[in-house]
């Protein structure tokens, strides 16, 4: 049961992001510029350094929403499964396990990013931005993830919302619009 009143039809960070809409509009604008945003990482890649950060952080419902995300911008849901369970032997490129490993690294503390882990990053052929976007990536859901479990937002249960999410999320990114959650 949440610690607010929230709508229990707008679950997980959806739920808060309606409760204080002056809040939610910067936060949208920095989710959509770093997910959905030009990069060189692929939406789908940006998605799964959520994913694993959200997992390391134990955030049940970022981790559902981001791993839907994941997996229907990467057209594989077995991927964002393998990240999840072990990064090494992930069907990702070497630059991208080690950018998940410094994601996951920072998801718990900055200080836990290691110069080792930035060389084997940049010697896979990560460049500043990226690593710089990883890290960016990291901190905001470790901010999210502990803005949702923090107020005790609605989780729901059934892996179906999270597939409805996930497609909404790709279809429509992060920016706020009409009726955007009228198919959960």
């Amino acid at each position: 049961m949440p610690h607010i009143p929230l709508s229990e039809k707008l679950p997980g960070i959806t739920g808060l992001l309606d409760y204080r809409k002056d809040t939610a509009l910067p936060i949208r604008q920095l989710t959509q510029i770093l997910l959905r945003g030009e990069s060189t990482l692929t939406e789908g890649e940006r998605e799964l350094i959520a994913t694993v950060v959200s997992q390391g952080n134990e955030c049940r419902f970022c981790t559902a929403a981001h791993s839907a995300a994941a997996s229907v911008l990467l057209n594989d849901e077995r991927i964002a499964a393998a990240v999840k369970t072990d990064i090494d032997s992930a069907p990702v490129s070497g630059k991208m396990k080690s950018l998940l490993k410094i994601a996951k690294a920072a998801g718990k503390s900055g200080k836990l990013v290691t110069e080792d882990m930035v060389a084997r990053a940049r010697a896979e052929g990560a460049t500043d931005l990226e690593l710089h976007d990883t890290v960016l990536i990291a901190a905001l859901f470790s901010l999210y993830n502990r803005y949702v479990d923090g107020l005790a937002s609605v989780t729901p249960a059934d892996p179906a919302f999270y597939n409805r999410l996930g497609n909404i999320l790709k279809e429509k990114g992060y920016l706020p619009s009409e009726n955007r959650y009228a198919n959960l």
